[in-house]
């Protein structure tokens, strides 16, 4: 449904003892500016006689006869210390019809309860909708600053110097932590942010077309600020995120609503009375289906898993090779003591070598008994002293011919 003018009623709600209900009635004209409704810590603390500054108080509010607010109507109290604000748009189907809200105050230090019934009554008005709606982000506001009626004041008349409307209204205020946006660090007193929407009923003036000129856009996509040329008048007070406004002609928005299709009157057609089939009706036999779907598979599995046993247990090339290598490693075993029997010639990587510093032949060193045939090709430090030793011990021609 189409939201209908932000409503802006200003009143105190005062809260009395659960024992004494008291109902107020609030009426406002659709499209016409009006001021936030207030819900007065104050007050509260007041009609349970209790300490207006030290005790915190926080408000419950929900529809009569339901557990939370209607879905356009929003609530915000930033402390238990501070005041609460109750805010939104109701849309167009609610003209004429009571809203009773359910304020319920709570003094957390002495667990006093007070309620008050805020009735609602939303009337149309023959100026509404206003046919041109522009939505402005400011950054440096929050909610509950913005709802205040001066802000909301001087906001309107920037607005005013720039669009030149005849007649100029809020239409609805949003906290951009309802669209999305982040909770902001607190340093450098960050703000939220909020979206406020008005409607004129005039064409946008020139100073708001400069947003939608190429290189704003340009500018805009790149995450720069775009040069626009009255800005200056807002920024006194009010910090416009130009890349996010939005500036909407009702008159141009294409209908895109659907027909309902007719309910009916939810009474099933007469077709007659059923006829459940005759008892003469054969029983199948299920037994064959049974083995086609069981039996099948089954000896399909047990063929692959009779192939996979014997490809695993009668056929496997690892057998085989270990056998062979045991068989290898006999030959060279049986090798190694046949060659400790023989007398042959040494290999020339055994003969006599030089030693590095004197010169001398250094004999190679043979154990008469060893486990393996491998003879180092380079000998160590330690080697070659030791065969010089032994080389100083025996006769050159012994070792060579």
């Amino acid at each position: 449904m189409e939201p209908l003018s932000f409503f802006v009623v200003f009143s105190i709600a005062v809260l009395v003892r659960c024992s004494d209900v008291k109902h107020e009635n609030v009426d406002w004209r659709i499209g016409q500016n009006f001021s936030s409704i207030l819900l007065s810590r104050r007050r509260a603390v007041e009609q349970m006689d209790g300490d207006a500054r030290n005790d915190p108080i926080t408000f419950n509010t929900n529809l009569m006869g339901y557990p939370d607010r209607p879905g356009w109507l929003r609530y915000i109290q930033r402390t238990p210390y501070s005041d609460g604000v109750l805010y939104g748009s109701p849309t167009a189907d609610l003209v004429g019809k009571p809203i009773i809200i359910e304020i319920t105050a709570y003094n957390r230090r002495t667990f006093e309860t007070a309620r008050h019934n805020l009735v609602i009554n939303v009337m149309f008005s023959e100026e509404f909708p206003l046919k041109f709606q522009a939505e402005f982000f400011i950054k440096n506001m929050n909610v509950e600053e913005m709802l205040a009626s001066q802000v909301l004041g001087d906001f309107l008349g920037a607005v005013k110097n720039v669009w030149q409307p005849d007649r100029l209204n809020a239409i609805n205020i949003t906290s951009a932590l309802d669209r999305g946006g982040r909770v902001p660090l607190p340093i450098n007193d960050l703000k939220e942010g909020v979206y406020v929407m008005v409607g004129a009923d005039v064409a946008f003036s020139s100073c708001l077309k400069e947003v939608e000129t190429p290189q704003n856009q340009q500018l805009c996509s790149q995450e720069m600020e775009p040069v626009i040329s009255c800005d200056k008048k807002f920024r006194a007070m009010f910090y416009i995120d130009w890349c996010k406004i939005s500036l909407v002609d009702i008159t141009k928005l294409v209908s895109v609503g659907k027909e309902r299709p007719d309910p009916g009157s939810g009474v099933l057609p007469d077709i007659g009375e059923y006829s459940p089939p005759s008892e003469s009706l054969k029983s199948r036999d299920y037994f064959s289906d049974f083995l086609i779907t069981l039996a099948v598979p089954s000896a399909v599995a047990l063929i692959l898993f009779i192939i996979l046993g014997y490809v695993m247990c009668c056929r496997r090339e690892g057998v085989i090779q270990l056998v062979h290598h045991s068989s290898i490693q006999k030959s060279t075993k049986e090798l190694r003591n046949m060659s400790k029997n023989r007398e042959i010639a040494w290999p020339l990587s055994t003969l006599p070598v030089f030693h590095p510093v004197s010169g001398e032949i250094v004999p190679p060193l043979h154990p008469d008994s060893y486990k393996t045939t491998s003879m180092p090709l380079m000998q160590t430090q330690t080697n070659l002293q030791h065969q010089t030793q032994m080389s100083q011990q025996q006769t050159a021609g012994k070792w060579y011919s």
